[in-house]
């Protein structure tokens, strides 16, 4: 009996975690898009701003490849959120 409970526990925690996971790729995904658009859109922002976006999305994009979502969007979240105190207009 306590080994199947033990099994329960471990399969409904494997079930409730998927949705995290599945969450962070979308935000990942969601966010780098963000920032390319931002990027491609040529804001009048000074170029080493500028350079520090790429540089994150370079970094995002990285952890995204080696499947680290978490850190994706840890790194896209901290610059969409710099990108909107320097450039309020936009969202």
């Amino acid at each position: 009996m306590k080994h199947s409970a033990i099994a329960g526990l471990f399969i409904a925690g494997a079930l409730l975690a998927s949705p995290v996971f599945a969450a962070d790729k979308d935000l990942c995904a969601g966010n780098l898009q963000v920032i390319k658009d931002f990027i491609t859109s040529s804001p009048s922002i000074p170029e080493t701003s500028l350079e520090n976006v790429k540089t994150a999305h370079e970094d995002a994009t990285k952890a995204q490849a080696a499947g680290n979502d978490k850190e994706c969007v840890e790194i896209t979240s901290g610059m969409i959120t710099k990108m909107q105190i320097r450039n309020p207009t936009r969202n």
